[in-house]
């Protein structure tokens, strides 16, 4: 299944049979006859019209109107991101079972479309919490599996800030857990940090990159810190490197 995602910039029409959107192909190439999901939701791409002329798909980066199936077109908003899913879709369940066991899927959705789906249902205030947790695990796995291993803290400092640590030893929420993962990326001391910042336009580009991606993986720790004893060592190592994160580029 090719990948592709929608971002909805107006609902022109709405009714309980579908609509038509202005949508924006923000990735991978929309073709008619696709589904996209919203949330747990499902809508059919049953026509891409551009400049008043019906065409078959829709590459990256450009607009069109979008001729959408079911009541849940009444229900998107401006900015929302529909994503491709496979035609018969992936309930939150089949994930879950999957990510599990490794049962195989009809199709396997891509590591970056399961993050996609994962952070909307993770992030979706209307659905139960417990079901939102349940996307959270989804889009953590996702991760896993993508390269992109460093979008792991964000995803766990997002569901200790919304949901609080977890219980029963859960380790996607455990904010000692979360600050030790931070504080071992880092190649640098907050001392060392400190003094490269005061000079950090003389730096090359990979130096300095280093340092504003320290900067970016500091606010992780902010969800998980007052969760911290404060005679925990690791509260201290926190706080010296909030100390120096407003100094770093």
């Amino acid at each position: 299944m090719s990948f592709a995602e929608l971002q909805v910039c107006a609902v022109e029409a709405a009714d309980v049979t579908g609509g038509v959107c202005v949508v924006r192909c923000i990735g991978g190439v929309a073709r008619n006859g696709q589904v996209y999901a919203a949330g747990e939701l499902r809508t059919r791409l049953r026509g891409i019209e551009r400049y008043g002329r019906a065409v078959g798909s829709l590459d990256a980066g450009h607009v069109a109107k979008a001729h959408l199936t079911g009541p849940v077109v009444a229900l998107l908003a401006r900015g929302q991101v529909l994503t491709c899913v496979p035609p018969t879709g992936h309930a939150l369940a089949d994930l879950e079972a999957w990510l599990a066991t490794g049962p195989p899927l009809l199709e396997e959705p891509h590591p970056e479309q399961l993050r996609i789906l994962g952070t909307f249902g993770m992030q979706n205030e209307e659905l139960p919490d417990g079901v939102r947790l349940r996307w959270g695990r989804v889009a953590l796995a996702a991760i896993d599996r993508s390269d992109r291993p460093e979008d792991r803290p964000y995803a766990r400092a997002y569901l200790i800030q919304r949901f609080g640590p977890g219980e029963d030893g859960d380790p996607d929420r455990d904010p000692a857990a979360l600050c030790r993962d931070v504080l071992a990326r880092f190649e640098l001391t907050p001392a060392q940090a400190a003094a490269q910042a005061r000079v950090w336009r003389d730096l090359p580009r990979p130096a300095i990159r280093r340092l504003r991606r320290i900067k970016n993986l500091i606010r992780c720790t902010e969800p998980a810190r007052p969760y911290l004893a404060a005679t925990d060592p690791l509260a201290a190592a926190v706080d010296a490197w909030t100390a120096v994160r407003p100094g770093l580029p």
